[in-house]
């Protein structure tokens, strides 16, 4: 799609959208810079994400912002990201609560440093009451961490009397998990030229469309966005029923 083509419809954008924001080494490494310029870049480009995802209608963006296996890379690297978060909580949460953003950290909080712990129970506790869109930030999170951490959850329950085994269904569980109570991710982008989810809300991403995209994620910008989301209106979802079905539903 050209950059020309026509906004998708109100209709037609999904209420929740989920992205792995790859690509910020290497965006650097072209340029002759180190990693963590890159790093820097992309967040920049969060901002204008998060600036479309309000003015469009989403109602959810979830992006992962370090996974539970990121701490696997350099401690200098690792460490940097750290400072870069706390940094960036710092800077932006006022102008997330002046336009109406909820923001949300999902992961193992225990795991980060105690300041930035600190800087996202401030940051949650400021916006808390908004009711525009709801920015939810993986931080140290793995899906399959959510997903065991939830059957221990519950497991734990059900030992104690408060919910019989039974109860736990599909449904329930995914109450419980991440983000069970906002809609299910609509569409899943993820930049800079991987083909996998690695490890990202496993459960959730059941029915999501899945977007792959060459674009490394600092130079993901509005028209890159607006190119994922007519890609997604172009898509039957049918939820295990029939292409034949969903037309049948539509007609009517």
């Amino acid at each position: 799609m050209s950059v020309s083509a026509p906004l998708s419809t109100p209709e037609s954008m999904p209420r929740h959208v989920a992205i792995i924001m790859d690509g910020n080494g290497r965006w650097a490494s072209q340029r002759h810079l180190p990693r963590f310029a890159g790093h820097r870049a992309g967040v920049g480009r969060v901002r204008e994400v998060v600036r479309v995802c309000s003015r469009r209608g989403v109602q959810v963006l979830t992006l992962f912002a370090f996974s539970s296996e990121n701490w696997r890379r350099p401690p200098q690297e690792v460490d940097l990201l750290m400072g870069l978060f706390i940094r960036t909580l710092q800077r932006e949460t006022r102008d997330l609560h002046r336009n109406n953003v909820r923001l949300q950290i999902i992961g193992a909080h225990g795991a980060l440093p105690e300041r930035l712990q600190e800087q996202v129970r401030l940051a949650e506790a400021q916006t808390a009451q908004n009711t525009g869109l709801q920015l939810v930030i993986a931080a140290n999170y793995g899906g399959r961490w959510d997903i065991a951490e939830t059957a221990r959850r519950l497991a734990e329950q059900a030992v104690a009397g408060a919910i019989a085994p039974a109860a736990i269904t599909a449904e329930y569980f995914g109450r419980e998990v991440c983000v069970g109570s906002l809609p299910e991710p609509d569409l899943f982008i993820r930049t800079g030229g991987e083909q996998r989810v690695s490890n990202f809300l496993l459960w959730q991403l059941a029915y999501t469309e899945l977007y792959f995209t060459d674009i490394l994620w600092p130079d993901f910008g509005e028209s890159a966005f607006e190119e994922a989301v007519q890609w997604f209106s172009s898509r039957q979802r049918r939820f295990g029923r029939t292409g034949e079905q969903m037309d049948k539903a539509q007609v009517v």
